[in-house]
C-alpha cells in the first residue's frame, strides 16, 4: 500500500488553487499527478477537509469476522486443536476455507496463545495482561523491614 502525501502538501495545492491557478497547474507547480490534485479538490469541495482517506480495510471485517463466534468456541472447547484441524472444522460446517495461518493470525488478534508443553504438544490458551514490572519490586519502605 503506498503512502499518503503529506498534510502540508495537500494544504499548498489547495492554497495554491483557490489563489486563481488551475488543478493542473498546481499538479506541475508541486511536482504531484494531475489526478492526485484533481481528486484532492473534489474531496476538498464534498468534505471540506484535506486530510487523506483511511487505506486498507477497516478491522473486523475480514472473511472470518463472521464465524469470530463460532472458531473462539472451537478453540475453547478443544483448546490443542491445530490450525488444519480447525480449518477441517470450519469448512465442515460453514462450507469456509481458510488458510491455517490466516486461522492463527485471526485467533492471535483475538488474545490467544500457542503454549507448547513437555510433551511435545500444546494448546492455545486467552493471553492475561502482563503485570507491569514495577510492581513486581519491593518499594523501599518493604525494604527496610
Amino acid at each position: 500500500m503506498g503512502r499518503s502525501y503529506s498534510l502540508d502538501l495537500r494544504s499548498r495545492v489547495v492554497a495554491f488553487v483557490e489563489a486563481g491557478h488551475s488543478r493542473r497547474a498546481a499538479a506541475r507547480h508541486f511536482g504531484v499527478s494531475e489526478s492526485f490534485a484533481i481528486t484532492l479538490l473534489r474531496r476538498v469541495a464534498r468534505s471540506g477537509s484535506p486530510m487523506p482517506a483511511r487505506q486498507g480495510r477497516a478491522p473486523g471485517y475480514g472473511r472470518l469476522a463472521l464465524y469470530a463466534r463460532f472458531l473462539v468456541a472451537a478453540v475453547e472447547k478443544e483448546p490443542d486443536i491445530t490450525m488444519p484441524e480447525l480449518g477441517a472444522v470450519l469448512l465442515q460446517v460453514h462450507g469456509v476455507m481458510a488458510d491455517p495461518a490466516v486461522l492463527s493470525r485471526f485467533l492471535c488478534r483475538r488474545g490467544f496463545t500457542y503454549k507448547k508443553s513437555p510433551d511435545g504438544g500444546g494448546a492455545r490458551s486467552v493471553r492475561h495482561p502482563r503485570r507491569p514490572r514495577h510492581l513486581d519490586r519491593a518499594t523501599p519502605a518493604e525494604d527496610a523491614r
